[in-house]
């Protein structure tokens, strides 16, 4: 019973909603990343900030999901102004017509994958308020969107199940270099909905996790030891405790820090007569320490995501 438990509870952690593989099913596995760049004709800040809300809300309304950490796939739009008239109404107004072109797309590589054309036509009394309102008459959950978005979805599944081993080989080649937060975090765009892919490189990202605890155990334990080194004391054992909570008990050189800090436990008992505790990490068990290192590989990848400055390309898509 203990044995199918803790399988039951592996899978559920280890994201066995991956199990569903139709494109339906699929959908909220898959983040995309609302992108607006910097050369659409006439859009200020708040029109911006307007249109990548929408462009959220289009992708959330068609239950796929809403990356903010630079996800490889993009919904992007293009805006021209079509028209501009006067009304002929007390006061005069400015009217607008806008044509938006969506796309979904591979930003990282610059791949279009699918696209959506519509118009939209707003009043104002100038022409930012005039573009602002047709702006606003962007509905998120136009039927118009199901083919569109659905194109996509095929196209990101047949990405991975293309370039897979690529994927892999890349990461791996990362690792050896040690790179391990890059590695992590290629390993971590793997939707679950591509779930050969995905299955495929679970058992990497766990080979590469290791590495990289097991190359930061080395690195904070050098650390601790100089300032040790330096100030044998209550001070500079609590230094260095700054260091040592932060490696993973699973690290391969976790038995090291543990005789390490009960050689600086020792010396200030010897020293000063007071106990010195340090509290070590420990998991009571796999599958807590299961889910730990998979929430841990995942805060890597997304850290490193958020100090990585990435440039999509949408060129030739418009």
């Amino acid at each position: 019973m203990k044995k199918l438990l803790l399988i039951f509870l592996a899978l559920l952690f280890s994201g066995a909603k991956a199990q569903n593989s139709s494109t339906s099913d699929a959908s909220s596995q898959i983040d995309i990343t609302a992108y607006v760049p910097d050369q659409i004709e006439g859009l200020t800040d708040i029109a911006r900030n307007n249109l990548e809300n929408k462009l959220s809300q289009i992708i959330t309304s068609s239950g796929l999901g809403v990356s903010s950490e630079n996800s490889r796939f993009i919904i992007t739009a293009n805006v021209v102004v079509l028209t501009k008239d006067i009304t002929p109404t007390a006061p005069p107004m400015q009217a607008y017509t806008l044509g938006v072109n969506l796309y979904i797309g591979d930003g990282m590589e610059g791949i279009k994958f699918s696209s959506c054309s519509i118009t939209l036509k707003g009043v104002g009394e100038n022409e930012t308020k005039a573009y602002m309102s047709a702006l606003k008459n962007l509905k998120t959950d136009d039927p118009k969107y199901q083919d569109f978005i659905a194109k996509a979805k095929v196209k990101i599944v047949d990405y991975y199940n293309r370039k897979c081993d690529f994927i892999i080989k890349d990461a791996k080649s990362q690792a050896s270099q040690g790179n391990y937060e890059a590695a992590l975090y290629k390993l971590a765009t793997i939707p679950d909905a591509c779930k050969a892919c995905y299955d495929k490189s679970n058992p990497v990202a766990k080979v590469i996790y290791k590495q990289y605890i097991d190359n930061d155990c080395k690195i904070k334990l050098n650390q601790a030891k100089n300032i040790w080194n330096t100030s044998q004391d209550e001070s500079g054992a609590y230094a260095a405790g700054e260091y040592l909570t932060e490696i993973s008990p699973n690290a391969s050189c976790y038995g090291e820090v543990k005789a390490f800090t009960d050689k600086m436990g020792a010396k200030i008992m010897s020293d000063h007569n007071k106990a010195w505790n340090f509290a070590m990490k420990v998991y009571q068990d796999d599958v807590t320490a299961d889910r730990a290192a998979l929430k841990a590989e995942r805060d890597i990848a997304m850290a490193y995501a958020k100090s990585t400055s990435i440039n999509y390309i949408v060129t030739g898509w418009w």
